[in-house]
Formats: structure tokens, C-alpha cells, sequence
């Protein structure tokens, strides 16, 4: 695959080249707010192919233009954003970046709104919302930024103390934020980079009576309690993976000496892999599945495929991408790749990344649930529908999804295959071909046979 790469450039009158996308936003209100605003935002763009394109013949394969969404709703922020005070209500929401680890930026997000603004950043009610709206979300929140040592965050003051108190609240909680420069959005034509609001440095910070989570700030003031165990305490009381995460980033978990700051992406997948992982020693327990079983699930353009094999706790993900789609952009055949672990686990971090461990966390959670044990294989197939990221939670709640469907029962694994055939557009022969559970299966089948 060619290597590619991404120049980003201030819109300046000398880009006039870049002047097109102006002319394709619906909205001519937001078309002169972008224009007089030129400041405000940068763009990068990838060999051409998007200015050839201008957003009308996809030419990369998408089936909708993603710089398209993600333009019309950056510009609906612009209009909010005032000098360099952002007043409002965040969800509550904070971020921690990993560019420059162990010094990051950290920071609240923001949006220039006074209302009930949870559902900004609640990925666990997501699931069916067109992506135009949660992309609209995502562009609403600006957000603040503090460089920080992540082992050194408390000396960082006030700024990182109130960006803590944020992180551990437990509903929409009114902030003052006032910034060094004005808020700067990136639009980049790079399907590796998630939507995202503007941002700028914080210059100081004001949270307004922050409530917390009585569960949550219980396990903040146990310094003798370490973190693995809090994270599974805070699970086992109901609170949501999402808020367990945010307070994970924050240094809000641990020995009083030990805590620190996590990169929001790594804070993620590090509770989907505590919780989930600390299931499978339970399961591991539990009888077997007595049938063959298929869950489905579709959304955004995914389609998912959770196959259950009467036999003992092994796991596979195997996701398949589409030319045209986040990760293949500009492949021409289809891209699979995957990742599986066996009864005793795994010892290093799946290359599939995330994805991973947010589905495994949702089909522990039913196999808890019914206290039984099975080999499972989640099966991803990635269409050109998909046209840009929304994060890691998509997974886990589009497998959530299908563990909360009938699954469809068969008496063997050629019968589920024949299913699963159906309801992919990939062939049969390449997800078996590529799975190394289903072919253990079928080998230990005829292996059966011949005993």
C-alpha cells in the first residue's frame, strides 16, 4: 500500500484552491461565519484526491462524503464561540491526549450550551443515532488545554484539580473556561483522525459545585485500594463503563503514590480489558453451551456476526474493511485481519487494538449473565457505509446489541457457517480461512469422528 502522507495548512487566502468546500455547505449563514472566521480553522488534505473529488464523485469509495460531515458540524460551533470565554455545560467531560507522553495535554470539554448536555458524551445511549448527530456531539465539546506531567498532575494546580472534579461528576455540571488564543478546529482529511471540536491553551477554569458520583468518589478517597480492584468494585455497583473510564484518566484510582494520568484512549481499553478479563476467570467455571448459537447486530454501516461454539472459553475478533472505509482507504481488495487468545489467555496487547477488548467485554457479559462458557469469534464486516471513526464504544455496544437479540441456534458448525454466509457480503470461505478458532473447530470435529 503506497505510504501516505498529511500536510496541514492554515486556510489563508494563498489556498484558494481550498475555497471549493465553501460552496458544498447547504447552509450560506454557516458559509459566511466559516469564511469570516478563517482563523478559526486549519485543513489538510490527502494527494489531491479530495480537491479532484470536491465531495460530489466519491472517488475514495465512501458512500457519503466524511469531510462533508465532519464540515457542517464544526461550522454550527462557530457562531458559539465568543473571544476567548467558553461558558457552559459539559456533559461532564474531559480528555487526556498521548502526543508527547509522559507530558500531555488535559483538559474539559466544553460546548457553548447551558442545557442538559449528558448525552454529548454517553456513548451507552448512542446506539441508533444517525452518525451526522453523534458527530455533532463531538464537534460541540472545545476543548481546554494543560500540559501536564502525568506522574506530576497535582502539581499542576488549579487548573488540573478542577479538570479532576469534572471528570468525577455525575451529571451536566456548568464550567467557565477562559483561553490563552482563540479556539482553532482541525479539519483533516485523514480517516485516522476522529472528529473533534476546536481547542485552544486554558488560561484558567471555573467547575460550579461539581456533584459527584457517590460510588465513584468513594473509591477516589480509598488511596489504599489499588486500581484494577476499583475499576471492578465501580463495574460490580452499575456504574457505566464510559464514567469509569473518564475518572480512570484523571489519576482518580490507586495507591495514594502510584496514580497518575491516562491517555483517554488507553483509559478506555484498559477497563474494557480489566473487567472483561476478570469475567473470564468466572466463566471459566461455568458449563458449556449446549448448541451452536449466532447473534447478530447492524449499525453504521457495521455488520456483526457473534458466533458460540459449544466448548471451552477461547476468544477471537476478526474485523474485515471494505476499500474505501476507515482503514482501507485506499486498498483495493478488502483488508482482514484479527486476533484471538485460547483457555489461557493472552500475554500481550491485541493488534487489532481497542476494538478487541470492548467486544470481549460485551460477550462476557452475557455469558456471566447465563453463567455458561462457550468459544466465541465476533466477526466484524466494516461496509463503505461506515464513511469515518466514532470510537471504540461502537464496537462494544453493537455487540452489546446482539447479546441483547435471540440468538439463532443451530446443532452444528457447518449449519451457523451457512447462516453467517448469508448475512455477510464477504464470502464464506475467507472468514473461515482466516479464523483460527473455527478451524480449530472443524479439526477438532473430525478429529471426534475418527476417536
Amino acid at each position: 500500500m503506497k505510504k501516505r502522507f498529511i500536510k496541514t495548512q492554515k486556510f489563508a487566502s494563498k489556498t484558494k484552491e481550498n475555497l471549493w468546500i465553501l460552496d458544498l455547505i447547504d447552509n450560506k449563514n454557516l458559509t459566511k461565519d466559516l469564511y469570516d472566521n478563517r482563523d478559526m480553522w486549519a485543513f489538510g488534505q490527502r494527494a489531491g484526491l479530495c480537491v479532484a473529488c470536491k465531495g460530489s464523485r466519491m472517488l475514495c469509495g465512501k458512500t457519503r462524503c466524511s469531510l462533508m460531515v465532519r464540515l457542517n458540524s464544526f461550522v454550527r460551533t462557530i457562531p458559539a464561540i465568543k473571544g476567548l470565554e467558553i461558558a457552559g455545560a459539559s456533559p461532564p467531560s474531559v480528555f487526556v491526549g498521548r502526543i508527547g507522553y509522559p507530558y500531555v495535554y488535559a483538559g474539559p470539554l466544553v460546548p457553548p450550551v447551558y442545557e442538559d448536555t449528558s448525552l454529548y458524551d454517553l456513548p451507552e445511549l448512542w446506539f441508533g443515532k444517525p452518525i451526522d448527530e453523534i458527530i455533532g456531539f463531538r464537534s460541540m465539546l472545545i476543548r481546554g488545554k494543560h500540559r501536564v506531567h502525568v506522574q506530576r498532575y497535582e502539581d499542576a494546580g488549579k487548573i488540573m484539580d478542577m479538570t479532576r472534579e469534572l471528570a468525577l461528576a455525575s451529571s451536566s455540571t456548568d464550567v467557565e473556561l477562559a483561553l490563552k488564543k482563540r479556539p482553532k478546529g482541525f479539519i483533516v482529511l485523514n480517516d485516522d483522525i476522529q472528529p473533534f471540536g476546536p481547542s485552544a491553551p486554558i488560561r484558567d477554569l471555573r467547575v460550579n459545585a461539581a456533584r459527584w458520583d457517590q460510588h465513584i468518589e468513594k473509591a477516589f478517597y480509598d488511596t489504599d485500594l489499588k486500581a484494577s480492584p476499583a475499576v471492578l468494585e465501580l463495574y460490580d455497583k452499575g456504574v457505566m463503563v464510559t464514567k469509569i473510564q473518564k475518572a480512570f484518566s484523571v489519576g482518580a484510582f490507586g495507591i495514594e503514590k502510584q496514580r497518575r494520568l491516562v491517555p483517554t484512549r488507553w483509559s478506555i481499553t484498559a477497563v474494557d480489558s480489566i473487567v472483561s478479563k476478570d469475567m473470564m476467570k468466572q466463566i471459566k467455571t461455568f458449563p458449556l453451551i449446549n448448541e451452536y448459537r449466532l447473534y447478530e447486530s447492524s449499525y453504521l454501516e457495521n455488520q456483526f456476526e457473534v458466533l458460540m461454539i459449544p466448548d471451552s472459553w477461547s476468544y477471537e475478533a476478526i474485523e474485515a474493511w471494505y476499500p474505501g472505509t476507515v482503514w482501507n482507504p485506499d486498498g483495493r481488495k478488502i483488508v482482514m485481519y484479527g486476533d484471538w487468545e485460547d483457555f489461557d489467555g493472552r500475554t500481550t496487547y491485541a493488534g487489532i487494538g481497542g476494538c478487541y477488548y470492548a467486544a470481549r467485554l460485551a460477550v462476557c457479559e452475557l455469558l456471566m449473565k447465563e453463567q455458561r462458557q462457550a468459544t466465541v469469534i465476533v466477526l466484524r464486516e466494516a461496509r463503505p457505509g461506515y464513511i469515518m471513526p466514532v470510537g471504540v464504544w461502537q464496537v462494544r455496544e453493537n455487540v452489546r446489541n446482539a447479546m441483547c437479540q435471540q440468538p439463532m441456534k443451530f446443532n452444528n458448525l457447518e449449519e451457523a457457517l451457512s447462516r453467517l454466509s448469508e448475512k455477510f457480503l464477504i464470502p464464506r470461505n475467507q472468514w473461515v480461512n482466516k479464523s483460527e478458532l473455527i478451524t480449530n473447530a472443524r479439526i477438532q470435529r473430525k478429529l471426534t469422528q475418527y476417536a
